[in-house]
């Protein structure tokens, strides 16, 4: 990420990751289009525009599905985190597919409409006192409204200015966009029978992603309840011998409030300060020190060793834990110390030099 916003900062991995994601989408499009008619007489019987709208509504709820799928299959395995760094530019493909849905059905119902489309849209159907037949239309405009909005706010500029912790909140929208999208398909085709199929699509993924989420849920829950044990004569939380961190790498304990803490080692020094990304509440001691910073594994923010702050012209600060050794062991106060607070990394006693090598620093844009 550069010292001002842009309105996209690619970078190689950036385009790499947007090209597959646009060849998929393409390409299920394309055998959408060609396969579904073979594959089900039901389908086979639509006309081409009502194959088209099928085939983006289709997608837009599997990719959904995705989207809310990759942040639990990174908590569960580390392969998937590639994944999660760019979930932002998966987000908006899913809002622009959704939208070539919603064009497609305005275009094909309401294009001779005497009222305005939008309004004939939301007019059209008032059954409200039957299940089969409910205006499932209206689920379907309130999780496109929420895509759209979470699309227009991706951007690094909303997350500084709403602050990460609203903006968190107001991106968690997402999982009331899909709840909307299950109810307007099941709504919409599958109680009357006339998709089987989809029926199973929406199945399947609601059940897959509650087992994800219950299984991410409950690995986390059981590093915090089983938390860090604590030092008997400083009460300082031990999080075990420093030769069992890497060089250029943290380990991550939990404090006695349960929030977590990552000790680095750089150089043979050691340097305590939050897990928690400033920039977006990611993960800081799953990343490692690159150009003499800790760098988050998420979108590439850093934050010194000394004092936890981002080197200008960045502002972005976590918070400092003094750390302290007893014999092998690496003990931190749970206290923590005030944000920027400078406190110089503790020498590890008679360790092995280490090679000291290290990568230009960089940002990625998210």
């Amino acid at each position: 990420m550069s010292a001002a916003y842009k309105p996209v900062g690619w970078n190689r991995t950036k385009l790499v990751y947007d090209a597959v994601l646009l060849m998929a989408v393409t390409l299920y499009i394309l055998l959408y289009l060609h396969l579904a008619p073979h594959l089900s007489q039901a389908v086979e019987a639509v006309d081409t525009p009502i194959l088209r709208m099928r085939a983006f509504g289709s997608l837009a709820f599997l990719m959904l599905t995705v989207v809310l799928a990759i942040g639990p299959l990174a908590r569960l395995d580390r392969r998937f985190l590639p994944v999660l760094y760019n979930r932002r530019h998966f987000g908006v493909m899913t809002a622009a597919v959704a939208s070539t849905h919603a064009m497609f059905v305005l275009d094909w119902y309401f294009s001779f409409s005497p009222t305005p489309r939008l309004t004939a849209l939301v007019t059209s159907n008032t059954s409200f006192g039957s299940l089969v037949g409910f205006p499932f239309e209206l689920f379907g405009i309130f999780a496109l409204l929420i895509l759209l909005i979470l699309a227009a706010t991706s951007h690094d500029f909303w997350l500084s200015f709403l602050s990460p912790p609203l903006w968190k909140g107001l991106h968690m929208g997402l999982y009331g966009a899909y709840a909307a999208v299950v109810l307007h398909v099941v709504l919409g085709s599958v109680l009357d029978g006339r998709a089987p199929v989809m029926a199973m699509v929406v199945g399947s993924g609601l059940a897959l992603l509650t087992a994800l989420h219950l299984l991410a849920g409950r690995r986390e829950k059981l590093i915090d309840e089983a938390g860090s044990p604590r030092d008997g004569e400083t009460g300082w939380v031990d999080l075990g011998a420093w030769a069992a961190i890497p060089e250029g790498r943290a380990v991550v304990g939990v404090l006695p409030h349960g929030e977590r803490v990552a000790v680095f080692r750089f150089k043979n020094h050691l340097s305590a300060m939050s897990n928690v990304c400033a920039h977006q509440n990611g993960p800081l001691g799953e990343g490692k020190v690159v150009g003499g910073v800790a760098t988050c594994p998420w979108h590439g923010f850093q934050y010194r060793l000394e004092d936890g702050c981002a080197p200008p012209p960045y502002r972005e600060r976590v918070r400092k834990y003094r750390v302290a050794l007893s014999g092998s062991r690496v003990l931190v106060d749970p206290v923590a110390l005030p944000l920027g607070t400078r406190i110089e990394p503790l020498a590890i006693p008679d360790a092995p030099a280490g090679d000291g090598q290290s990568a230009p620093k960089m940002r990625s844009d998210a």
